[in-house]
């Protein structure tokens, strides 16, 4: 299972919104673009569907922006990835296999997305922040 680019650009926009959160001050599409080597464009219509669901807020103005909508303990990587990715609910809806070797594929592959899912719920952006935080920690000690 890979990360699509669609969903790492949402989850390294919303890192980056995760940064700014304590000072209140909502950052641009240009300046987030910027940090993260995202297109301008990409990112506007990633934050419209972030924002659609909740996960985002806009404020307009020449100060506007974007700021994360919840602090960033309370955003999962699952809402994240589920948003951009349109996470079918409906399992069921599938067609089944109608062989054994068929079905027993199915079953793990359920299992691995299972696994993914439980790993997505319960890891916040703030948990990436402070993954992010040690790493460049780890980067300044070793060149020193």
């Amino acid at each position: 299972m890979e990360l699509s680019c669609k969903s790492e650009y949402a989850l390294l926009a919303l890192l980056e919104l995760s940064v700014q959160y304590a000072g209140g001050e909502p950052m641009q599409i240009r300046q987030i673009a910027a940090q993260q080597n995202i297109p301008d464009r990409y990112l506007e219509q990633l934050l419209a569907t972030l924002r659609r669901a909740g996960l985002v807020r806009s404020q307009r103005g020449a100060r506007g922006g974007y700021l994360l909508a919840r602090d960033p303990w309370k955003i999962t990587l699952y809402e994240i990835v589920s948003c951009i990715e349109g996470f079918d609910t409906q399992s069921g809806t599938e067609k089944q296999p109608s062989t054994p070797e068929g079905l027993v594929i199915s079953e793990v592959w359920q299992e691995v997305r299972q696994a993914a899912e439980t790993v997505l719920q319960k890891c916040t952006l703030q948990d990436l922040l402070e993954r992010r935080n040690a790493r460049q920690q780890l980067d300044i000690m070793y060149y020193i």
